[in-house]
């Protein structure tokens, strides 16, 4: 494929769902040239910031993503906005293509009265606060001595674990030590953690929940059924989530010196109590309402597109197909909404690249010799990119500022990253 004719393509966003977007087309159509955007200088996105610190077996994934960015048909252009630095129509005119691989960055709103108090909190500001993310510059929210959790993902698990884990448990991990120590100082007594399913039903992965009934803190209760109803037939993950919650449950089980956990099921909330602050949850139980005392209320049940997101308008749940029209693309969460881990992102990048390659074939999109790429962007955004050069001194510096139990150390300063990216 000659330069004149081969296809530049620009993907906004660096986390999986970009990434795997990019290693599909470097597969399906040999010779393009692939610029990936991301606002932050770092790449990765939920990678980095959004999969827990302590879980360093799934952030290993950025391996396979270096050597991506290390193909020569490949840039990355970290600390690039799309919407402020350039917008999505120039980045239209200046490639043949363009796929939003942004995600889902809002948690999801309660919707219920009192849902607005202080005190109720997103489970996305605990994790970037944890993964000392940029956006996050307030320190961690003050979460008290009764925390309910109200989801049962493993968003939700994640919560959970942080707060009955001790300092010790972080070792090799890249945990953002003012965070946790904020929390250590007065951790949590008491959490209740409730899902709206049933035990088998709740959604969180059976292998998070055995590994919470591995830890030696805190001591777990249930008040609600666990098994399934009479008759009823478990599938393997549901009959893994029941024996891992018996496990935790079990009479028999160490009593450690961490928090007492109450693990609820089938429980719908019906509205946030207090005047000032969040002091409380009412939830329905059959017939029955619940009151659970709080001094903090995490909601981890789910995401949803920041209202101020460049592209809220061209997110769509659960929709068919990647194609917005053709030329423009979306993958991962902003196509399929905020449902599936990491994994499920390599199918969806598979099917959206697919489709461009069928836009191309067909001759609904084609290859311009009048588009510039990134070299059309103007000379102060070409400038202001991040290069992968500079993110592998930015990486540098981040390990070479770890303490010897610590993987890295990430600042939290988005303009100190780019300094140090730059060579400052």
């Amino acid at each position: 494929m000659s330069s004149s004719t081969t296809p530049k393509i620009a993907v906004i966003g660096s986390g999986p769902a970009g990434c795997y977007l990019a290693q599909s087309l470097l597969r399906a159509v040999p010779g393009c040239e692939l610029t990936v955007f991301d606002r932050l200088a770092s790449p990765f996105g939920l990678v980095r910031y959004g999969v827990a610190a302590d879980h360093q077996h799934t952030k290993a994934i950025t391996r396979q993503f270096d050597r991506l960015f290390q193909h020569e048909a490949v840039r990355f252009a970290g600390g690039i906005e799309v919407g402020r630095d350039v917008s999505l129509a120039q980045l239209r005119e200046l490639f043949d293509a363009v796929v939003i691989a942004t995600g889902l960055t809002a948690d999801r709103e309660l919707g219920i009265p009192g849902a607005e108090l202080p005190g109720v909190i997103g489970a996305g500001a605990i994790t970037r606060a944890l993964n000392a993310h940029p956006d996050a510059a307030a320190p961690l929210p003050e979460l008290g001595s009764d925390v309910v959790v109200i989801g049962g993902g493993n968003v939700a698990l994640d919560v959970l674990r942080f707060l009955v884990k001790d300092r010790a448990a972080y070792e090799g991990s890249d945990v953002a030590d003012e965070a946790l120590d904020a929390y250590l100082a007065a951790p949590a007594e008491r959490v209740t953690l409730v899902s709206r399913s049933a035990a088998p039903d709740s959604k969180g992965d059976p292998q998070m929940l055995k590994e919470l009934a591995a830890l030696p803190r805190a001591v777990y209760t249930s008040p609600d059924p666990v098994e399934g109803g009479a008759g009823s037939q478990l599938d393997r993950a549901a009959a893994g989530r029941v024996a891992a919650i018996r496990e935790m449950i079990a009479p028999d089980r160490p009593r450690g010196d961490g928090p007492e956990v109450t693990l609820r099921f089938g429980l719908t909330p019906l509205r946030v109590l207090g005047e000032h602050r969040a002091e409380g949850v009412e939830f329905a139980s059959g017939d029955e309402v619940v009151v659970v005392p709080a001094s903090s209320v995490v909601t981890a049940i789910g995401f949803a597109a920041h209202p101020d997101h460049a592209f809220a308008a061209l997110t769509a749940a659960g929709a068919e197909t990647g194609r917005v029209e053709p030329g423009l693309y979306r993958t991962g969460w902003a196509k399929r909404g905020p449902r599936g881990a990491i994994p499920e992102n390599r199918a969806c990048a598979k099917a959206v690249s697919d489709e461009i390659v069928a836009d191309l074939a067909d001759g609904s999109l084609s290859a311009s010799p009048s588009t510039l790429g990134f070299d059309g962007l103007a000379a102060e955004v070409r400038d202001r990119a991040i290069g992968y050069e500079q993110w592998l001194r930015l990486d540098e510096h981040e390990r070479s500022l770890a303490a010897s139990d610590r993987v890295r150390r990430k600042l939290p300063d988005h303009d100190r990253m780019i300094d140090i990216a730059r060579g400052a």
